[in-house]
């Protein structure tokens, strides 16, 4: 028995808690790859955004975005100085989603024009596929709080700017191509186009359907850039 007994030594000891020690290290550091997680701050403007776009700014209280985001009220304020700060982070996370439609304006494979249809038609997609319901926050914030808050008012201006831009390169494109006419500075029908849009979506929220809409691209692509 004693001739087959191995006992070990505080270097064995050392050696075997460092091969451990090793092989931890590979399992925590070299195959567990953590998902992001988003941020309570993203939470909140991910939640500030779905209640300030259906039930609008002074519809909605802090209360009911931190409960949204399943935030305590009182961590509200360790993120924004106020509901006005958040919103303007609102509106800048929903213009880039409006913005990211755009992509199709820039499709060289397409003349200008039918990059204006099918840029437009996407929007008017969008919308019926939330029943039409809601509107365009960038617009709905116009409304309601252009003459209350400076700072919003000049967020949603700036918002409105960066949305024409890539709709006035466009048509740009279609004068130098002869598609459409040069009678009318670029900027200037941009915003004429996005003006009117914007008056079809407000609209679409009172009949609740898409007619304001499909008059919207009727009257566009049958006379103003015919």
């Amino acid at each position: 028995m004693t001739g087959h007994l191995t006992l070990s030594t505080p270097e064995d000891s050392t050696n075997c808690t460092a091969k451990m020690t090793a092989i931890d290290t590979v399992k925590t550091t070299g195959h567990i790859n953590p998902m992001p997680r988003p941020s309570i701050r993203d939470h909140l403007v991910a939640s500030a955004l779905e209640a300030l776009h259906g039930q609008g700014f002074n519809g909605s209280a802090v209360q009911d975005i931190t409960d949204a985001a399943g935030v305590p009220k009182g961590s509200f304020y360790n993120y924004f100085e106020s509901k006005e700060a958040l919103a303007l982070e609102v509106i800048d996370r929903y213009g880039e989603e409006v913005r990211a439609l755009t992509g199709v304006l820039s499709d060289e494979s397409l003349s200008p024009v039918e990059r204006l249809r099918r840029y437009f038609a996407l929007v008017a997609t969008k919308f019926a596929a939330r029943n039409y319901e809601r509107g365009c926050l960038i617009g709905n914030f116009s409304n309601e709080l252009a003459d209350q808050s400076r700072l919003i008012r000049d967020r949603l201006s700036s918002n409105f700017a960066a949305w024409s831009r890539p709709i006035e390169t466009c048509i740009r494109d279609g004068q130098k191509a002869g598609e459409i006419s040069r009678d009318m500075d670029a900027r200037v029908l941009a915003d004429f186009l996005l003006n009117s849009l914007e008056g079809a979506i407000l609209r679409m929220k009172v009949e609740k359907d898409g007619s304001p809409l499909d008059h919207f691209m009727t009257l566009v692509f049958s006379r103003v850039l015919a």
